[in-house]
C-alpha cells in the first residue's frame, strides 16, 4: 500500500523559466513514482532565457551565457544532454572598457569589479583624475570597518576606493551586473568575497596581493572575470528546449496562471487554481519558482506574513537592444567584450556587449552583433519606451561611443520590466526569514533569483535545492502514513 500511495504523489512547480525546469527535473530524479506538473503563465518556457536565430545572428534575450566559478551550471548542461555544445569566450578579446568624459577607454588591467590588482595600471589609466588616483591608492591605510552590519556596495567602494573610483569604475560594473543602483545594494548579498579581503587581509589591494590565485583573481582580464564563463553553441535557449525535451509532454501546462493556492487541511495537501477558474487542482507539493511579488500574490490568504515579506523585495526592469551592423560601418576595434557607462555619464544605455566578438558563432561573417542595455534601478522610466525609441537611443549612444555610419542592418528588442530583483540592504536577514516561514510550510518550496543568487547557475541551484526539501519531505510523510 506505502508503494501504490508513493505513486499518486504529485508536485506542481509554478512557473516554467530555467528555476522552474530544474525543479521539475530533480523531482523526477529523486522520486520517479512522483507525477510532476509545471504550470507556466506565457506561451513558452525559460523565462528570460530566450534565444532567437535569424539572418544568421543569435539574438539574445537576456543572459548570453554564465559563470562556471560554482558547479551547477556546467552539471545541468550535462544532465540535459548538452554538455558538448558548451564554448568559451574568446580568449583575445578578455577585457572591458568603460566610458570616460565621452570616450571609451580601457579598464585598467587587473581591475575586477572593486580590487586592484595591478596599481600602477590604475595609476596609469585616464580614467580617474590625479586627485582620484590618489585617493584609491590610499587604499592601503583605509583601516579594517569595525562593524558587522550590513553595508551596501556604494558605501564600501567609497570608503575604501574614493568617491571618484566608486562614480567612474565601481559603479558602472557592478550596477550593470545586477540592474542596480549600488547604494542601495548588500555587498554581503552580492559580493561578499571583498567583506573577506578587508577583514581577513586588511584591505582590497593586500586582499588581491594575498590571493593571487582567488575568486578575485584577473588573469590578463579587466572589469568581470570573463575567463570563467561559458555559453552554449546554439545560445542560452538551447538549454530551455533541452530541459524539456527531458520532461514528459504532459508535464507542461502552458498558458496556465496559477492565480492561488491554498492547503486543504493543516497537514493536506495544497490546491491550486489557475486563471481558467474552477474548484482547484490538488497536489501533495508545490514549488513556487514565480517573481517575489507573484509568489506573494499567491500566499495572500495562506501565509500574510510570508506574503508581506516576498512583497519586500524591490524589482527593477531593463530592456535588452540587440543591433546588428557590417563591420565596415564601425571604425572601432571592438577589441573587447563591451563596455560599461558610469551614471555620471549621462548616456541613455547602461553598457554595451559585443556578443559576436565574446562567443563564436553569434553573427554571419562580416558583421557583428552588439547588444545595449537600457533602464536599470538608475533609470527605470526609460523601459517603458516604445521599442522604436530604445532602438534610436541605443543606436544613438553607439554610432558615437563606436564611430558607426549608418543604419543598423538587423535589431531586436527584448523587454523585462520588473523581472531583476534588488539584493538592497538587509537582504541576506530578510531572505532567512522568508526560507524559515516558507519550510514550516508543509510539502512547500520557493526558488527562484529573488533570493540567493541572480545568475543562470544560482536559478538553477535554487529549483534543485527547493526540490529536494519537498521531496525529502513528502518521502517523511510517506513513511509516517
Amino acid at each position: 500500500m506505502a508503494g501504490e500511495y508513493r505513486a499518486r504523489r504529485r508536485v506542481a512547480i509554478v512557473g516554467g523559466g530555467i528555476t522552474g525546469l530544474a525543479a521539475a527535473l530533480r523531482v523526477r530524479a529523486l522520486a520517479p513514482e512522483v507525477v510532476v506538473t509545471l504550470f507556466e503563465a506565457a506561451g513558452r518556457l525559460g523565462g528570460v532565457l530566450e534565444t532567437e536565430a535569424r539572418d544568421g545572428f543569435l539574438f539574445e534575450g537576456s543572459a548570453d551565457g554564465f559563470i562556471t566559478n560554482v558547479p551547477w551550471g556546467i552539471a545541468f548542461c550535462q544532465r540535459v544532454g548538452l554538455g558538448d555544445a558548451l564554448i568559451a569566450t574568446e580568449a583575445s578579446r578578455r577585457r572591458a572598457l568603460v566610458v570616460a568624459r565621452g570616450r571609451l577607454q580601457a579598464i585598467p588591467e587587473g581591475f575586477l569589479l572593486m580590487a586592484p590588482h595591478d596599481l600602477g595600471a590604475v595609476l596609469r589609466s585616464p580614467i580617474l583624475s590625479v586627485m582620484g588616483r590618489m585617493r584609491l591608492a590610499w587604499e592601503y591605510r583605509v583601516p579594517v570597518r569595525q562593524e558587522t552590519s550590513d553595508e551596501s556596495v556604494g558605501a564600501f567602494a567609497i570608503r575604501r576606493l574614493g568617491r571618484e573610483a566608486y562614480a567612474r569604475l565601481v559603479q558602472p560594473l557592478v550596477g550593470g551586473i545586477y540592474t542596480a543602483d549600488p547604494m542601495q545594494l548588500s555587498l554581503a548579498a552580492t559580493l561578499p568575497q571583498f567583506i573577506r579581503m578587508e577583514r581577513e587581509h586588511g584591505g582590497l589591494m593586500r586582499g588581491a596581493r594575498a590571493v593571487p590565485g582567488g575568486e578575485a583573481a584577473p588573469g590578463n582580464a579587466s572589469g568581470a572575470r570573463y575567463g570563467m564563463f561559458v555559453s552554449l553553441r546554439d545560445g542560452m535557449g538551447s538549454l530551455v528546449d533541452a530541459a524539456q525535451r527531458c520532461l514528459p509532454p504532459d508535464a507542461v501546462r502552458l498558458n496556465r496562471r496559477v492565480t492561488k493556492l491554498e492547503r486543504v487541511r493543516a497537514r493536506g495537501p495544497w490546491r491550486l487554481f489557475t486563471g481558467g477558474g474552477g474548484a482547484g487542482e490538488e497536489f501533495d507539493g508545490v514549488i513556487v519558482s514565480t517573481p517575489a511579488p507573484h509568489a506573494a500574490s499567491l500566499l495572500k490568504s495562506e501565509h500574510p506574513a510570508l506574503m508581506r515579506a516576498l512583497e519586500g523585495i524591490a524589482y527593477a526592469g531593463a530592456a535588452v537592444v540587440s543591433l546588428c551592423y557590417r563591420c565596415n560601418q564601425i571604425r572601432h576595434g571592438l577589441d573587447a567584450f563591451g563596455f560599461v557607462s558610469p551614471f555620471v555619464e549621462k548616456r541613455a544605455i547602461l553598457a554595451g556587449s559585443f556578443l559576436s566578438q565574446k562567443y563564436a558563432g553569434r553573427a554571419p561573417a562580416g558583421q557583428v552583433l552588439i547588444r545595449a542595455f537600457v533602464g536599470g534601478a538608475t533609470q527605470p522610466e526609460l523601459v517603458s519606451r516604445s521599442d522604436q525609441e530604445l532602438r534610436a537611443m541605443a543606436h544613438g549612444d553607439l554610432a558615437e561611443l563606436l564611430g558607426i555610419v549608418g543604419e543598423p542592418v538587423g535589431q531586436a528588442v527584448a523587454r523585462w520590466e520588473r523581472r531583476m530583483p534588488q539584493y538592497h540592504v538587509g537582504h541576506l536577514a530578510r531572505v532567512a526569514e522568508i526560507e524559515q516561514m516558507a519550510w514550516e510550510l508543509p510539502g512547500f518550496g520557493l526558488a527562484g533569483n529573488a533570493y540567493r543568487g541572480v545568475g543562470v547557475p544560482a536559478c538553477i541551484h535554487s529549483g534543485e535545492q527547493a526540490a529536494e526539501r519537498v521531496v525529502q519531505q513528502l518521502a517523511r510523510d510517506g513513511e509516517a502514513g
